[in-house]
């Protein structure tokens, strides 16, 4: 089983075992330049299971089931990517990331 890819290690304090914290938002993966990396995809599908199921550790009775959800959310969102069209120009990470960080500091601003 895979470890989380490096964008989801960096929203996850303890990241050195596999499915170690759950995450709160899944980003958005649609029109970036460069495309969204396998990992990135598969670290969204990862997150996604996480919170269908509850579940950041799944057991062991569970972990099958688990892994195989991920392999299916992980091909299926990458097939929907393949298949988006916009005529919208590709955003900047780095720009985005920076638009969030403020967005932060405004709802988390004490008042």
């Amino acid at each position: 089983m895979e470890r989380l890819s490096l964008a989801a290690k960096a929203d996850c304090p303890d990241s050195t075992q596999k499915f170690s914290c759950m995450c709160r938002n899944i980003k958005t993966l649609h029109n970036f330049a460069p495309p969204a990396s396998d990992d990135e995809i598969r670290a969204s599908a990862i997150q996604f299971v996480r919170k269908l199921s509850g579940s950041t550790h799944p057991s062991k009775a569970n972990e099958a089931a688990f892994d195989r959800a991920v392999d299916r959310v992980t091909d299926a969102a990458r097939e929907l990517l393949a298949s988006l069209v916009t005529h919208a120009p590709p955003r900047n990470r780095e720009e985005e990331a920076l638009k969030a960080k403020e967005r932060s500091k405004l709802r988390f601003a004490q008042h």
